[in-house]
């Protein structure tokens, strides 16, 4: 249970702890864990409290030696986006530069995570004393002890690779929550493919509140992600299963999961 303090002071009362609580427990999430989730609300069912329940409800069951984390990226705020491509598509030159001139600017203090993240990646990154790293395209969130060792560094050639926050989530052997999401969205799976010799680099572009940025990067690819999700599960020792809701939820230790699908992409890629 949870206790807090009566108006004026006095004895503490006891607060229920969420449900999700216990059942996040069943799952395997301990407290002090390094917890990246990815969620899927809408397969969760009600949940009391909704985005913020959730997030209230991980954060008792890593306790204060855990870390939360989200991946609140914002494709919205740039021009090589597949957003953008389709916004774009058959416009004239002057009807895409008055749709770029009204994009939205990345501001990482203010700028919501994208649509596309799901309501709790951003009820994550606008939890009160939660830090973001400032990749205008790729951030991440984190609340917890590890926020700042999580978020600090993100160089704008490593948007999901090894010196990013989801590198950091796997030299801190954490875990990952994938909440009523299946394994061909894991988006760990960047870090096994920016290990292959083969990558290719590419240009993004994309505006914050200082103006346009243009940077080269690894070129993104998650359609092989499903086959990589399937090996993972048939051969993963440390992945833990559970019904949560009315949503199928997997712990998935991000190491394992990485250097698995890395050996899966060296046989050749599926």
């Amino acid at each position: 249970m949870l206790t807090e303090p009566r108006a004026g002071g006095g004895v503490a009362v006891a607060s229920p702890v969420h449900p999700l609580v216990r059942d996040l427990a069943d799952l395997g999430v301990r407290p002090g864990t390094v917890l990246h989730v990815q969620a899927s609300l809408r397969s969760l069912g009600p949940v009391p409290g909704g985005a913020a329940g959730v997030v209230e409800a991980l954060l008792d069951a890593l306790g204060p030696d855990g870390t939360l984390v989200a991946y609140t990226a914002t494709p919205e705020n740039s021009a090589t986006s597949r957003i953008h491509q389709s916004a774009t598509a058959g416009l004239s030159p002057a009807e895409v530069a008055d749709y770029q001139a009204r994009m939205p600017r990345f501001d990482p203090a203010t700028t919501p995570a994208s649509p596309s993240m799901g309501a709790l990646s951003e009820a994550v990154r606008s939890w009160p004393g939660a830090l973001r790293s400032r990749h205008p395209q790729t951030s991440w969130a984190a609340v917890g002890r590890l926020a700042h060792e999580v978020t600090a560094h993100h160089p704008l050639t490593s948007h999901l690779g090894p010196e990013s926050p989801l590198g950091r989530l796997y030299d801190l052997d954490a875990r990952v929550l994938m909440l009523g999401v299946p394994m061909d969205r894991f988006t760990a799976f960047h870090l096994a493919d920016l290990r292959m010799p083969d990558v290719t680099v590419r240009e993004y572009r994309c505006v914050g509140v200082d103006g346009w940025t243009t940077f080269r990067a690894p070129d993104l690819d998650d359609l092989h992600f499903g086959r990589l999700g399937a090996e993972v599960l048939r051969t993963a020792r440390g992945v833990t299963t559970a019904r949560i809701g009315t949503a199928d939820c997997r712990l998935v230790p991000v190491r394992e999961a990485v250097d698995l699908a890395e050996a899966v992409l060296r046989r050749g890629r599926p």
